[in-house]
C-alpha cells in the first residue's frame, strides 16, 4: 500500500498500523465518479497490505461536513442523453461499484472509525454506517433525504441502519426525510462517542491508537461475531433503487434539485 496518496477528492496516509482517509471534495464531499474511482483505488491499495493495518479513520477536511452523499448533479446530467434502458444499466453499475467499496470497509479485518462533523446525509451517512464506530461532534446532522426524490438510499444505508438501530427511528428517518442531530444520534446508540465541536478527529485518532494495543485476531473474531454483513438485503436495495429510478417523478425531482440555486439544496 502506498504510505500516502493525494487525489482530487480524497487522500490517505498510513502511519504505523493506522490509516487515515480524508475527504476533501467541495462543496461537501459529494460522491461522484471521480470520488468513487479514488475510493476503489484506496480499497485496492488497502487490500494489498491488509495484514499490516490495525485501524482506519475516515474524516472530512471540509468545514461543511462529512459528506452530503451522491453527486446528484453529475448523475442527472450524465444520464440525461441515455435511453431508459441505458440509464438503468448505468445506475446499477454505479451502485454495484459503490457497494463493493462500502462492503469491503464494512467487513475489513480491522477496526474502522468515522469521525463525523456537520452534514452526513444520504450516501455520506451510508459511508459512516460502514464503520465499526462513529465519533461525532455536536455539529453533526444525519439524514436520508432520498424519499424527497422518490428514491430510497442506494449505498447500503437501509440494511446497515436496520442492523444497528431500532425500526422506529429508521422509519422516522426514511418516511419523513428529517435530519437528527448528534445528541439524538448518541441517545439512539448510533454514535459511540459525542464530543465538542471540532474534536471528532482527535477523539477518533485516540480510539485508533487504543485499539491497536489489543490482539488483532481477537478483535477480528469480535467483529465477525457482532457485525454481520446483510448481503441479501444489500442486493435487494440495489434492485429496488433501480426499479424506482426511471420513473418520471424521480426525473422531475432530480431536475428541480439540479436547477436549484440554493448553496446546499440537500438540506431539509
Amino acid at each position: 500500500m502506498l504510505d500516502s496518496f493525494q487525489g482530487a477528492t480524497l487522500s490517505w496516509r498510513l502511519s504505523g498500523a493506522i490509516v487515515e482517509l480524508a475527504l476533501h471534495h467541495p462543496p461537501c464531499n459529494e460522491i461522484g465518479s471521480v470520488t468513487l474511482g479514488e475510493l476503489e483505488q484506496f480499497v485496492e491499495c488497502l487490500q494489498a497490505q491488509i495484514c499490516s493495518v490495525r485501524a482506519l479513520v475516515i474524516h472530512s477536511l471540509l468545514p461543511s461536513g462529512f459528506s452530503a452523499g451522491a453527486d446528484l448533479r453529475e448523475l442527472y446530467r450524465g444520464l440525461q442523453p441515455l435511453t431508459p434502458e441505458a440509464r438503468a444499466r448505468g445506475v446499477r453499475g454505479f451502485l454495484e461499484r459503490i457497494h463493493r467499496v462500502f462492503n469491503f470497509i464494512d467487513a475489513a479485518p480491522f477496526v474502522t472509525i468515522a469521525a463525523v462533523h456537520g452534514v452526513a446525509f444520504g450516501g455520506g451517512f451510508e459511508l459512516a454506517l460502514t464503520c465499526d464506530l462513529m465519533v461525532a461532534d455536536r455539529t453533526a446532522r444525519f439524514c436520508f433525504p432520498e424519499l424527497r426524490l422518490g428514491l430510497i438510499p442506494g449505498f447500503g444505508g437501509i440494511p446497515r441502519l436496520k442492523r444497528d438501530l431500532g425500526n422506529a427511528l429508521i422509519r422516522d428517518l426514511l418516511f419523513t426525510g428529517r435530519s437528527f442531530n448528534a445528541n439524538k444520534a448518541s441517545a439512539a446508540g448510533l454514535v459511540s462517542q459525542l464530543v465538542g465541536e471540532g474534536q471528532a478527529l482527535r477523539a477518533a485518532r485516540g480510539i485508533a491508537i487504543q485499539v491497536t494495543k489489543f490482539d488483532q485476531a481477537a478483535a477480528q473474531s469480535v467483529k465477525q461475531f457482532i457485525k454481520s454483513i446483510p448481503e441479501q438485503e444489500l442486493k435487494q436495495e440495489i434492485t429496488i433503487f433501480c426499479e424506482l429510478f426511471n420513473r418520471p417523478v424521480v426525473e422531475a425531482a432530480l431536475r428541480k434539485f439540479v436547477e436549484s440555486t440554493e448553496l446546499q439544496p440537500y438540506l431539509p
